[in-house]
């Protein structure tokens, strides 16, 4: 007799007397085959399975129930109808119905909040058209296609998209127009932002549900970045950033790989869902790459220590190699990815996993062959990447390598100190750390992280000494470990707490990951898989509830504090400078200049530009560079020279570029004299030129801001 009418028949039994039955099989193997094929008895009652742990036997045993019908309820009813036609019955409907619904409303609260934040500080209602591009300022590159088809939808159908009226302003400015209304470009890009964002507060919402088994859970996860919402996103301060769309597909793509790790049978459509979230979070944010190194390194943290099996594992490089090769294509060849440290980790894993068998037989102690497979996936991942880019000539991501070693040592140059110079690049502040503390996200997740950390350790140990008899009794260690904690994704979510915290530490625009991920593991003070020891469902709730009004106390601070700021959006000095261009220079002239003040013109103008906010490309670096001699102490022969070679006609000079420092060492001057030893101690070139530009240059347009230095025709 098969498994499967062994289990047939003792629910058959089971209808009959109403008692439990019991199967211990033999293996996990034995266990899916004698369970995946158990049908609905077709008569509006179930068969059920739950999975025990026998801690005494170690063996897995699986008990069979039949949920009947209420009394009174005959088969035709809509309950019945539904479990026997979609498999679910009218709770789990309903359930689902509820979670959708709470999550609905996260999203559309976080939408009218991003969208209140960002009119209260910009005031942007109200601005014109040139007003509103100023304000954007940097990465305004997305949804142009888009914008068009929607304004040629409607405007066959005749609705209209847009109300405009006349602003008056102060100072004698004349009055300019502004607009309102999706039929508006800059409007239409914002609310497109936000709205995605508000769709990314409802992911969290469930992340958070189903990480801890919770609705409750869920709505912690929210509370939680409601309260520390200006730790966790800056999408309402610049919302044309490539973060803002490329985030939201982040938390998604970690949603669906929580899914994956929880579920013991792998699913196409999940691994199909899981690769597109990858392409869409590296296409708009090259960053995006170095994210997931994060969370390959964590996975096969997990994988090495058993709590994902050999298959699974695979899976899921797969899954990323095929992301990685369709954005390689899409980003038209971009050596920045072949050369990654992301695509050698990939390359470096399989590798590993081949291996794998060979690398047990010869460590033979479990511990040691952990650490040697961890070992050797590092050093392999790193030598591999160093010689793809050896071959290829390509160093693209070499800024990272000098960022992290410049936090760690006194190494300097160029590139990393106009990184490192910048605020969201420096080391994390302390009044970060304690405003975690206030609103106790960080005593809740270091507990939390505890837990987790203290049952994988019982766990693994486990698992080594169980090997360690196993070897003596010259029984056959399966490679193919199944997870042992939760299918190893709390495991995971740990290990990339503790990754994210380390990076953020050292960098502090790496608390825009730190601080979400937080928020959603304080979702698991709602897991009864960590706290069930608290007791009953009402004890923990109050538990929770206590907590979150702990939390509030900060919380509820922060989130006044934030709609109480309220800004008014103007830049007359740019706005001349703009206009001043359109007006008198020709369409096909060519631009050089700081990089924010560059893609205003790009965008306002529709004049070329030599540099761009791009800075991670290797060309697009050291074109910068040359555009930046200007605030170097080098001769203005020179200067002009490399303007001439970048086939410039404009420089637009800014005296604040010229004096502004964040802090000692990190003037435009400073940081040239890292490099440029030989001009030290003489007066920046831009300090001469916005004295007397002449004779290099000639002075085009000027006001307090900016000067419009022109290279004469004749150098060129």
């Amino acid at each position: 007799m098969s498994y499967f009418e062994t289990f047939s028949d003792m629910a058959m039994k089971t209808r009959r007397s109403g008692d439990q039955a019991q199967f211990c099989p033999e293996s996990d193997e034995e266990l899916f085959n004698s369970t995946k094929d158990i049908p609905n008895d077709g008569k509006g009652k179930r068969v059920a399975f739950a999975l025990h742990v026998n801690k005494r036997q170690a063996r897995k045993c699986v008990s069979l129930c039949v949920l009947q019908t209420e009394d009174g309820v005959s088969d035709g009813s809509d309950s019945a109808f539904i479990r026997d036609k979609v498999g679910i019955t009218v709770r789990y409907f309903m359930n689902i119905g509820i979670t959708v619904i709470i999550a609905v409303l996260a999203g559309l609260l976080h939408w009218a909040h991003l969208t209140n934040l960002f009119e209260n500080d910009k005031h942007f209602s109200h601005l014109s058209s040139i007003e509103k591009e100023m304000a954007f300022r940097t990465e305004m590159v997305f949804l142009g296609s888009l914008f068009r088809i929607y304004t040629g939808i409607m405007d066959f159908f005749g609705i209209p998209t847009k109300a405009c009226w006349n602003v008056n302003r102060a100072d004698g400015l004349n009055p300019v127009e502004s607009c309102e209304g999706m039929g508006d470009a800059a409007y239409f890009y914002v609310s497109c932002v936000f709205l995605l964002n508000g769709v990314m507060m409802s992911l969290f919402y469930i992340y958070g549900t189903y990480l801890s088994g919770s609705r409750l859970g869920g709505v912690v996860t929210v509370l939680c970045l409601f309260f520390n919402h200006g730790e966790s996103t800056r999408v309402m301060w610049t919302p044309p950033l490539r973060e803002s769309f490329s985030y939201p597909f982040f938390v998604l793509q970690m949603l669906l790989l929580t899914r994956i790790l929880r579920r013991s049978k792998l699913e196409r459509r999940s691994l199909v869902a899981l690769g597109a979230c990858n392409v869409l979070f590296l296409l708009p944010w090259p960053f995006a790459q170095f994210v997931l190194l994060t969370q390959i390194a964590c996975l096969f943290a997990c994988y090495f220590m058993g709590y994902l099996s050999t298959s699974k594992m695979k899976s899921l490089l797969v899954v990323h190699l095929a992301s990685f090769a369709i954005c390689f294509v899409m980003l038209f060849g971009k050596l920045e990815l072949l050369t990654s440290f992301y695509i050698s980790s990939l390359v470096a894993g399989w590798a590993i996993i081949a291996l794998r068998d060979d690398i047990t037989r010869v460590c033979k102690l479990g511990i040691v062959t952990i650490f040697v497979q961890g070992i050797a996936w590092f050093t392999s991942t790193v030598l591999l990447k160093f010689f793809i880019s050896f071959i290829l000539g390509a160093s693209n991501d070499a800024h990272i390598g000098n960022l992290i070693r410049s936090k760690l040592t006194n190494y300097k140059d160029f590139h990393t100190l106009m990184y490192t110079c910048a605020a969201e690049f420096d080391f994390i502040e302390l009044e970060t750390l304690l405003g975690y503390v206030k609103t106790l996200i960080l005593p809740v997740n270091i507990v939390i992280v505890a837990i987790i950390s203290g049952k994988a350790i019982k766990e693994v140990w486990r698992s080594l000494r169980r090997e360690r008899v196993d070897s003596k009794e010259d029984v056959d260690i399966d490679t193919e470990q199944m997870a042992q904690f939760a299918n190893g994704e709390m495991v995971y979510h740990s290990l990339q707490l503790v990754a994210f915290a380390v990076l953020a530490i050292l960098v502090m625009r790496i608390k825009l990951f730190l601080a979400p991920l937080m928020c959603l593991m304080a979702s698991l003070i709602c897991s009864r898989q960590l706290f069930g020891w608290i007791g009953e469902h009402f004890k923990s709730h109050i538990t929770v509830f206590g907590i979150l009004s702990i939390m509030a106390i900060q919380g509820v601070a922060n989130f006044q504090s934030q709609r109480g700021i309220v800004g008014d959006f103007s830049n007359l000095p740019q706005e001349q400078l703009l206009e001043w261009i359109n007006a008198n220079t020709m369409p096909n002239a060519v631009f050089a200049g700081s990089m924010p003040t560059m893609a205003s013109v790009k965008l306002s103008t529709g004049r070329a530009v030599v540099n761009h906010p791009h800075y991670e490309d290797t060309w697009q670096k050291e074109r910068t560079k040359l555009v930046y001699t200007m605030y170097s102490r080098k001769p203005a022969k020179e200067v002009k020279r490399n303007l001439m070679q970048l086939q410039a006609d404009y420089f637009i000079l800014e005296d604040s570029w010229c004096n502004r420092r964040s802090r000692p060492g990190c003037s435009m001057p400073e940081i040239w004299d890292v490099e440029d030893q030989e001009n030290r101690g003489k007066l920046p070139l831009c300090t001469l030129l916005s004295i007397d530009s002449r004779p290099h240059f000639t002075t085009m347009f000027e006001n307090k801001v900016y000067k419009v230095l022109k290279i004469p025709k004749d150098a060129k």
